[in-house]
């Protein structure tokens, strides 16, 4: 158990109580203050069907099937892009990743771009209501030294900062990339081991840590798993032959299993840790991914994958577990994004109007603790590659790609084959302005902004009338 200076004991008690007496529910009410502690899991690159509580074939997830018993399992949820920096910036920010430069930026590391540092975020603000905060694993929101996730709002950092690493080197060429390696806070360190088994044991120490401060603590748990290079736990020999992870000639199903299946073991530890420290049931803990699968995902019953707006590559697993506010077993419907997690968390824990404002996404606490019933979303997605744009209003979906346009009705289509554009004329040119009026309030793409490109395929595949 990591050891707490008085200095820092001292420092943190002083700003909890501050901060609590500020902007809390709690503290307004004269409450107990027992707010929870949360965890947020992301997975990278995870298909729809990759877990066993959401279909999978060949990949053994007990944990997280045990998770999604334990809590809520969503059937629509969304990942703010359908790929990683974009994503993660609406996450942090509880806002559309459109309205910042490092939002329309994929692969980020390209550019000297990153999230400014005067942006408030999740971390940011729930700091100030007495939380520890944390990231362990992936950040992807710019390079240090000049953009940290201790200039963001997190208090301690353990991870990689670009989009991907070496699970046994942590630090290896990647096309025009170089790796930074691991890094703890802002200083490079090294390690020995499988990368997800020491985010899993990095996790588990900061909750310890955060216990043996008597603070709540908000843990963003983001793990590069199954993003490539595509090596199991076994795979360490291997890994030393691979020149360029990003080319197609490494990986298969099963390696790729073996990857997803080590994630869920680590969680499996985490959770057994919350038990073990008597703070399970006031933990609530959130299971997610970056945006759809790639390659050797499975994103049925959804066609398409990462960097493309169909819903095989924005539809994604979110299971919410919280046994003191939400109940076991449940299976919902409601449309949910990754920035509604900014809004949702802080009313968790208990953050009044003035830390509740200014968000794109929706508070959807009282959803998922079934005080209300689901409501109703109008939801937006654009990617440059491909010239796609998306909306999802209640069932319907509304699709471009190039020059091409597409109506769906998702209830009776997840499949998204139907065309029902020209059967739906009024319904297509509704949602086609109401995307227009939306996006003219979004930062334009600049014409050098780099991204990854939509499957060579994609046409082929799915640009059928």
């Amino acid at each position: 158990m990591t050891k707490v200076s008085r200095r820092e004991m001292l420092a943190t008690v002083g700003v909890a109580a501050v901060s609590i007496a500020a902007d809390s529910v709690f503290a307004a009410r004269g409450d107990a203050v027992r707010q929870p502690n949360i965890i947020f899991i992301m997975a990278d690159d995870l298909g729809y069907a990759d877990l066993g509580c959401y279909g999978a074939r060949t990949i053994k997830t007990p944990n997280l099937d045990r998770l999604a018993a334990q809590g809520m399992r969503l059937t629509d949820g969304y990942a703010n892009s359908p790929v990683c920096s974009a994503t993660r910036t609406g996450l942090i920010t509880g806002r559309y990743q459109y309205r910042f430069r490092c939002g329309l930026e994929e692969p980020i590391f390209m550019k000297n771009f990153g999230l400014p540092t005067d942006t408030p975020t999740l971390p940011s603000r729930i700091r100030q209501l007495g939380y520890t905060t944390s990231l362990v694993g992936k950040w992807h929101l710019g390079s240090l030294p000049d953009y940290s996730p201790l200039e963001n709002g997190y208090d301690r950092f353990f991870g990689i900062q670009e989009g991907g690493a070496d699970y046994f080197t942590h630090n290896k060429k990647f096309g025009n990339m170089t790796s930074k390696g691991l890094t703890e806070g802002t200083t490079p360190i090294e390690r020995h081991g499988y990368l997800t088994d020491l985010l899993g044991t990095k996790a588990i120490e900061e909750v310890e840590a955060a216990v043996a401060r008597k603070r709540p603590i908000m843990l963003s748990l983001h793990f590069t798993a199954p993003h490539w290079p595509w090596e199991g736990p076994e795979d360490e020999q291997a890994s030393k032959q691979i020149e360029d992870p990003t080319q197609p000639d490494g990986g298969n199903l099963a390696t790729y299993g073996r990857m997803v299946e080590s994630m869920d073991g680590n969680i499996g530890r985490l959770m057994s840790a919350l038990e073990r420290l008597g703070i399970a049931d006031n933990t609530i803990v959130v299971f997610t991914s970056d945006n759809g699968g790639e390659r050797f995902s499975d994103t049925w019953p959804f066609i398409g994958a990462k960097t493309e707006l169909l819903e095989g590559g924005i539809r994604v697993p979110l299971i919410v577990r919280w046994p003191a506010r939400v109940a076991a077993g449940g299976t919902s419907s409601q449309v949910m994004i990754s920035m509604d997690f900014v809004p949702t968390l802080l009313a968790a824990a208990g953050a009044g109007p003035k830390l509740l404002s200014g968000f794109d996404g929706e508070n959807l606490l009282d959803v998922l603790t079934g005080k209300a019933a689901p409501r109703q979303r109008t939801l937006f997605w654009r990617y440059k590659a491909g010239n796609q744009a998306a909306v999802r209003e209640g069932d319907w979906k509304y699709l471009k790609i190039l020059d091409r346009e597409w109506l769906f009705n998702l209830a009776q289509d997840q499949h998204e084959r139907a065309n029902l554009s020209k059967r739906e004329p009024q319904r297509l040119a509704e949602l086609k302005a109401k995307y227009q009026a939306w996006n003219a309030t979004m930062l334009p793409y600049p014409a050098d902004s780099a991204m990854y490109p939509i499957s060579k395929t994609l046409a082929d595949r799915y640009m059928v009338d």
